[in-house]
């Protein structure tokens, strides 16, 4: 499946990864506070994790050309924070929204 020479490289890049962490420090330092913190980051990480993921099923169910689309989610996905932001104030969501009409009329 892997040429030989592939399968080297990345057997080396794997070893450097374990000889990345000094060995000289034996101590594994954390924060001190981490009960003091509470559940705030968390639960503010989980909110844009969501409002992105809305972001991302609604430029993907729009009707804009895929180059947009793909702009759009590549933003969001740089900007967590931001851009969802952009794209609620300047993506023109009415006009690239195939359910914004309601119901169409049959008759």
């Amino acid at each position: 499946m892997f040429s030989p020479t592939l399968t080297i490289l990345l057997h080396l890049c794997l070893a450097a990864l374990t000889f990345a962490a000094p060995l000289a420090n034996d101590k594994l330092t954390t924060m001190g506070n981490a009960e003091q913190m509470g559940a705030g980051g968390g639960v503010l990480g989980f909110a844009v994790l969501i409002l992105d993921i809305l972001v991302w099923v609604e430029v993907i169910k729009s009707t804009r050309p895929p180059s947009h689309k793909l702009l759009w989610c590549v933003l969001v996905f740089l900007l967590p924070v931001v851009g969802p932001i952009l794209y609620y104030v300047f993506s023109d969501r009415a006009k690239h929204n195939p359910e914004a009409g309601g119901y169409e009329q049959i008759a």
